[in-house]
């Protein structure tokens, strides 16, 4: 991609991704994603009215009057973006690619962490981390996240889950926030628990994690093309299929009904919060939108 390209396309994400963070976004990503508790602020006289709770026993011991502690909420948070771009990832029916779209996805958060004073990170992985850049504030810093994602060619074509989960645990040793990107194309989920399982349980324990499944509409029902050669981008295997036979196509949609079916019995199993976003429709906002309030409401 051309310099001029790819400033150009920076340009037009970051534009439309601070007209949905300052609107829609703004209000339920301050209220679901908060910072570690509350801290400290001062400790002063206490006042009619103040609530008992918050007297300092040891200040009010040692001073021989009653003092009180004032808190503020501790808003930092670090947002920690991995984001698959294994071969799968290029794959759109639409204007966009997967790829394209995790792109805008990312400039979303990143800009919503940097309106809330967060600091954002970014990994780029396929079936290991391929690109990393760690977690700081700012706008300039935000930018150039999305221009990662935009310009990142990968080494490898396949996808391994474990690797980016793992680490995420080795590299964020506080609690973070962190948006799982992917098309989850690793495995078969429908003939039982995947082999990342256990990597994404032993990450949610010890971070607050939120899957963003990425898809696209022909990726369950293609067209009634007559005779064709279709290749697993990722395994590079091709196999001939005749999509004119409505069994044949049937038999796809249904086998990828089925893995839908089993990642959402997973992330829910995991009690985890997760949005799926179509590639090939208009609207990417919508899906995180949704999930923030719906998790708004879960958490009270």
């Amino acid at each position: 991609m051309q310099p001029r390209d790819l400033v150009r396309r920076v340009r037009r994400i970051e534009i439309a991704s601070r007209r949905a963070v300052q609107g829609a976004l703004a209000g339920p990503y301050h209220s679901v994603f908060r910072g570690r508790g509350m801290e400290v602020a001062e400790i002063r006289a206490y006042a009619p009215g103040d609530d008992p709770r918050a007297i300092d026993w040891n200040a009010t011991a040692r001073l021989g009057s009653l003092f009180v502690k004032r808190f503020v909420e501790e808003r930092e948070l670090t947002v920690l973006v991995l984001c698959d771009l294994s071969a799968s990832a290029d794959f759109g029916s639409g204007e966009r690619t997967k790829g394209e779209v995790a792109a805008e996805i990312a400039a979303l958060l990143a800009l919503s962490a940097v309106a809330n004073g967060d600091r954002c990170g970014l990994a780029l992985f396929t079936d290991a981390v391929e690109r990393y850049v760690p977690p700081r504030k700012g706008r300039k810093h935000a930018l150039r996240l999305v221009s990662e994602v935009l310009q990142f060619r990968p080494r490898s074509r396949r996808t391994d889950l474990c690797a980016a989960l793992e680490f995420a645990a080795r590299v964020q040793r506080r609690r973070a926030v962190v948006f799982l990107l992917s098309d989850f194309q690793d495995g078969d989920l429908a003939s039982g628990p995947p082999r990342w399982e256990r990597a994404l349980r032993v990450a949610a324990r010890r971070h607050d994690v939120v899957p963003v499944a990425l898809s696209d509409l022909r990726e369950r029902d293609l067209p009634a093309a007559g005779l064709a050669w279709v290749e697993d981008p990722e395994t590079g295997e091709v196999f001939r299929a005749d999509l004119s036979a409505r069994s044949t196509r049937n038999g796809l949609r249904t086998s990828a009904e089925a893995e839908e079916a089993a990642r959402r019995r997973l992330f829910a199993r995991l009690r985890l919060d997760a949005a799926e976003v179509r590639a090939d429709a208009a609207d990417h906002v919508a899906p995180l939108l949704a999930l923030f309030r719906a998790r708004a409401r879960r958490r009270g």
